[in-house]
């Protein structure tokens, strides 16, 4: 299972630096077709990932937290902490 999260948490920080990239190019190519499908691609793979990611280990951040009879994101470990990577 700790496997599984680190591989989780790795596939998002990764998302996470494509997308910063492909922001970065489309914020000087505003109209390229490839940038806005990678863009839209990796959106949704990042989407996926946190979704599964939550489902599996908890929110990553506190909006992603349940709420309903217990604030989640209060349960540790914390995304930052060593355990939770």
């Amino acid at each position: 299972m700790e496997n599984k999260r680190r591989q989780l948490m790795y596939a998002i920080q990764m998302y996470d630096f494509y997308l910063y990239e492909l922001q970065l190019y489309l914020d000087t190519h505003p109209t390229c077709r490839n940038g806005l499908f990678a863009f839209r691609r990796y959106k949704e793979l990042r989407e996926k990932a946190v979704r599964s990611y939550n489902e599996m280990f908890g929110p990553l951040t506190p909006i992603q937290s349940g709420c309903e009879n217990v604030f989640e994101w209060a349960k540790g470990p914390w995304p930052w902490e060593k355990e939770a990577n």
